[in-house]
């Protein structure tokens, strides 16, 4: 059903890029030009992707879900989006050409934030105190999973919805006790609001049982299929301008704010570094480089999204994520 359906839009995009396959492509990101979309910038700037023959173009997005589509349509090859999210739309939709390629957040960046003012410092903390959360919320979609690893009776967990530029400010009241979000995000936006730094508390869900991994660079399979030499230089790019963003956060967050003037450099230096530091460069990723993920921990994340997800079909990791355009040894970013 999905095929008939974007059958033409397929077409129409494959067919644009293969026309144009050594030279000019698109990546859409996940949301808009912040301080963790300098990587991309960063190849483009410092010539990685030139190096691997490619004219790279920078979309901003919408969310996760606003990038699958669009790769799955045929209508960009590449795309910037949450594995998760990835293994849902590919259970509705099994037959979407859609496929990870490259893991870029070894850590998800799905967090509790809350306050010590408040109370809230450990998973345990949340019982008997009021969580704001954003329905369509990463981090809240992934609650239930957290939830039960840390063995958190719901039933004295008071759930208030709440909307995404709400968040933040009722938090910072005290309208609530601790809300869902990105590390890097819920953070920041706490201490521009005037928050004490060392009140706000993260917990970071992947710190607490949670197996899940990130968001990661999806492509096309038609168009990888058909290009695959190309996928690969595109991956050794963005492994080259993470490379960069690590040893300069700086010139990687100044490079944003030349794409998004309205930005503030020290705001998104710090948010890229937060990202580096939480997401990007964990243990796991220095032994074994940027790229790939660990079979066990993957299966055990399916299960995961399982708890709170009712699979049409069985839960397939090969349908979800592929190393055939990575090197072997991942790409070492130190």
């Amino acid at each position: 059903m999905f095929l008939r359906a974007v059958t033409t839009a397929a077409a129409l995009g494959l067919g644009a890029f293969a026309a144009q396959a050594e030279t000019r492509v698109q990546l859409a990101l996940d949301w808009k030009f912040e301080g963790p979309a300098a990587p991309y910038f960063a190849a483009i700037d410092n010539g990685h992707f030139a190096g691997a023959g490619l004219s790279v173009e920078v979309v901003a997005g919408q969310g996760s879900l606003d990038a699958i589509p669009k790769v799955a349509t045929g209508a960009y090859p590449f795309g910037f989006a949450d594995i998760n999210s990835l293994v849902k739309f590919k259970d509705q939709n099994p037959d979407a050409p859609v496929i990870m390629v490259m893991m870029s957040y070894d850590k998800p960046p799905f967090a509790v934030i809350g306050r010590k003012s408040l109370g809230v410092e450990t998973p345990a903390d949340l019982e008997g105190r009021i969580l704001g959360a954003p329905p369509p919320d990463g981090a809240w979609a992934q609650f239930g999973p957290f939830a039960t690893a840390n063995g958190l009776d719901m039933s004295k967990i008071k759930v208030e919805p709440v909307g995404f530029p709400t968040r933040e400010p009722m938090l910072a009241e005290g309208k609530v006790d601790a809300v869902t979000g990105y590390n890097f995000s819920s953070f920041l936006n706490l201490a521009r609001l005037g928050v004490p730094e060392d009140d706000i508390t993260t917990i970071l869900m992947a710190d607490y049982g949670l197996a899940l991994y990130g968001n990661g660079i999806i492509v096309n399979t038609d168009f990888a299929e058909a290009n695959p030499d190309l996928v690969k230089g595109f991956l050794a790019a963005v492994a080259a301008g993470w490379k960069d963003a690590i040893a300069d956060p700086a010139a990687g967050a100044a490079m944003v704010i030349e794409r998004n003037p309205a930005g503030d450099l020290e705001l998104e230096t710090r948010r890229l570094q937060m990202v580096i530091d939480a997401n990007v460069l964990t243990p796991w990723v220095a032994e074994h480089g940027m790229g790939p993920v660990d079979p066990e921990r993957f299966a055990a994340s399916l299960k995961q999204v399982g708890e709170t997800y009712a699979f049409k079909n069985a839960a397939d990791p090969a349908l979800y994520f592929t190393d055939a355009y990575l090197p072997e040894d991942g790409f070492p970013l130190e």
